[in-house]
């Protein structure tokens, strides 16, 4: 009898996605993109939809119901992380998009600026991004967990420039409370998505360990992922309070933002590829770094362009950038902590990770506009790019996870000549 023909070696398949794994990932990036194409379609018509309310005459009302959503969901990131160790992550996922569908009925329904209010802090009540997370690091292999984590990212990346070109036309059309009533709709969808096509979560036994807060609070390999997530998304934010304006100063009218912002969103996840190419090698710190300090010079660059009044090329390829220094560590930030934190405890770190997400989302609009208003935009760039140094200097020592060793090939007979 002939021997078997040899399977494929593991080490030329071990860094590829199952069909069960990309089918996980194709899904949770669906219900991230199908939840934050409804958050990102108010964002940049809020301000001037609200005014119409009764009680919009007042900005900082406004600001408020517009940054009270971070803040909630920072609230309830580890709660609801937690009770997905617990409760299984499918259920938290669910309970918390059927809570933010309920604040946004409630902010469509909204006739004052209160209720609006209200109505945008129960859509922050609804935080599951630390559970749709934690189960996609549950779906899939620690080598491919950055390729799920980046499909993600990049469909919040693309979820943006599309909201950017979507938001004024629909605004017009439907008015803010028919945005907030299709925002209701698309977290729906999101279930659906989860339930039909997400694949089954790993059984979870009764004497399993469950994570605690303790476990990951401070814990010596996240502690520099959670206060980078902070940094990444105050500078972020920050940044929003500036560019719009830089934009329109240099002659682009904000109905066009979107045809400098599709084109460098789309042209940064062209070099995501590399990111995957140099994980595979062991690289991942390198890159992490070269992320961070990619980070910290675009802001520089900003602060030392902003007093000359930039032109579009100069502002289209600073944002290229960033927009390349954001998407590798919004994708690779989040895989990093579900492969260092304890297996018990994995829903309880990204609630932590998310916390400190949220929290960065709430400084960076609150930051920039105090500085803005006090010392001008340079001023802004300036303190952004300390935070990306202060990042690139305490992070320079994050541990990262072992490199699985390769599997060497199986001896094959030589061939005749």
């Amino acid at each position: 009898m002939s021997a078997a023909k040899p399977s494929a070696s593991p080490a030329s398949s071990s860094h590829q996605m199952t069909p069960a794994e990309r089918r996980a990932s194709q899904s949770l990036a669906a219900i991230f993109a199908l939840r934050m194409l409804g958050l990102f379609l108010v964002l940049p018509v809020f301000a001037l939809e609200a005014r119409k309310y009764p009680g919009g005459d007042d900005p900082a009302l406004i600001g408020l119901a517009m940054g009270i959503y971070g803040l909630t969901q920072a609230v309830m990131q580890v709660p609801l992380g937690l009770a997905s160790d617990r409760l299984g992550r499918k259920r938290v996922i669910v309970a918390g998009l059927l809570v933010f569908a309920a604040g946004s009925l409630l902010a469509a329904f909204a006739d004052t600026l209160h209720m609006l209010l209200a109505g945008r802090a129960l859509q922050g009540a609804g935080a599951v991004s630390a559970a749709v997370t934690a189960l996609l690091a549950d779906l899939t292999r620690d080598e491919v967990r950055t390729k799920g984590m980046a499909l993600v990212g990049m469909s919040i990346g693309l979820t943006f420039a599309i909201s950017l070109m979507a938001a004024p036309p629909l605004a017009g059309w439907l008015g803010l409370s028919g945005l907030f009533g299709l925002t209701a709709l698309l977290a729906l969808l999101g279930i659906a998505a989860l339930l039909r096509w997400t694949p089954s979560e790993p059984a979870r036994h009764a004497d399993q360990p469950r994570g605690r807060l303790a476990d990951v609070w401070a814990h010596p390999r996240l502690w520099r992922l959670d206060l980078g997530v902070f940094v990444l998304h105050t500078v972020q934010m920050a940044m929003w309070v500036v560019v719009p304006g830089l934009l329109v100063q240099a002659g682009l009218p904000k109905a066009a933002h979107w045809h400098v912002y599709l084109p460098a969103v789309l042209g940064s996840f062209v070099l995501m590829g590399g990111l995957f190419a140099l994980e595979r090698r062991g690289h991942l710190l390198a890159v992490w770094r070269a992320a961070i300090a990619l980070l910290l010079l675009v802001q520089t660059a900003l602060a030392l362009l902003t007093p000359q009044a930039p032109g579009l090329w100069a502002l289209g390829a600073v944002l290229f950038f960033f927009f390349v220094a954001f998407n590798i560590l919004e994708a690779s930030q989040p895989s990093l902590v579900s492969r260092l934190a304890p297996p018990e405890a994995r829903g309880a770190a990204l609630g932590m990770y998310n916390t400190l997400q949220s929290l960065g989302l709430f400084a960076g609009g609150a930051l920039g506009g105090v500085v803005l208003k006090g010392w001008g935009a340079p001023a802004v760039f300036g303190l952004t790019a300390l935070l990306a140094l202060a990042w690139l200097v305490l992070g320079w020592a994050q541990p990262m996870p072992a490199t699985p060793a390769p599997v060497p090939e199986p001896d094959r007979p030589p061939t005749r000549p």
